[in-house]
């Protein structure tokens, strides 16, 4: 399943998900920081949605109260209940 999340309160102005499952296959970044959302991404593929968001919630930039990885973890939250309603 791909997802999209339009975010809020970052640099980056959406992240795309692709989901099999609970299991992340790919994350793309639109806009924000390219080599640190590239590193990001590449270590959110193959990992568990559900452990990403246990990790990543909460973290803030400088003074947004959010950050990019925040903003992946409230896109996998919401591509998993997506997710939950078409099964």
């Amino acid at each position: 399943m791909v997802y999209q999340y339009r975010t809020q309160g970052t640099c980056a102005r959406r992240i795309t998900v692709d989901l099999d499952g609970d299991t992340v296959r790919a994350v793309r970044f639109e806009g924000g920081c390219a080599g640190n959302l590239a590193g990001i991404a590449k270590l959110a593929e193959g990992m568990s949605a559900r452990e990403i968001i246990r990790k990543f919630a909460g973290t803030v930039c400088g003074f947004r109260g959010t950050s990019c990885p925040d903003q992946l973890s409230h896109a996998l939250e919401e591509a998993l209940a997506a997710q939950s309603e078409e099964t």
